[in-house]
C-alpha cells in the first residue's frame, strides 16, 4: 500500500479568512468555498492543497502538525509574514542554518526557514 498526501486541512472558527490570508501569503487560490465551513486553497507549485475547516472548538495548546516553509530572503519574508497579520514566536539558529517560528492569525504555528 502506498498513501500520498493531498491535503493539510487546519481547524478554525472562522476558516473564510484564515484561508485567504494563506492563500495571499502563498500565492494560492481559493478552489472551494462550501458554505462557510469548509475552503480549499490550491497552491501555484504544488500538488497539495491547503484546507480550512470550520469547527465549533479547535483543539487547545501547540499544534501538533505544522507547516514548514522556505524562502530565499528569510528576514524579508519575516518581516512581510509579520505586515500581513503573522505574530513571531521565536527565532532559531543551528550552525548556518536560520528559521523563524511564526503564529498565523489564528494562532496557528508555522515555521519559515531560509533556503539551503
Amino acid at each position: 500500500m502506498s498513501l500520498t498526501p493531498a491535503m493539510i486541512t487546519v481547524d478554525s472558527l472562522d476558516p473564510g479568512p484564515l484561508a485567504q490570508w494563506w492563500a495571499r501569503q502563498t500565492g494560492g487560490t481559493i478552489e472551494e468555498e462550501n458554505d462557510g465551513w469548509f475552503y480549499t486553497v490550491v497552491l501555484p507549485t504544488l500538488p497539495i492543497r491547503l484546507a480550512f475547516q470550520k469547527v465549533d472548538d479547535p483543539t487547545p495548546g501547540k499544534n501538533r502538525l505544522h507547516l514548514d516553509l522556505t524562502t530565499p530572503d528569510l528576514d524579508g519574508a519575516t518581516a512581510l509574514l509579520i505586515e500581513a497579520g503573522a505574530s513571531e514566536v521565536e527565532q532559531h539558529t543551528m550552525g548556518d542554518f536560520r528559521w523563524v517560528t511564526l503564529a498565523d492569525p489564528d494562532g496557528n504555528v508555522f515555521c519559515v526557514s531560509g533556503s539551503h
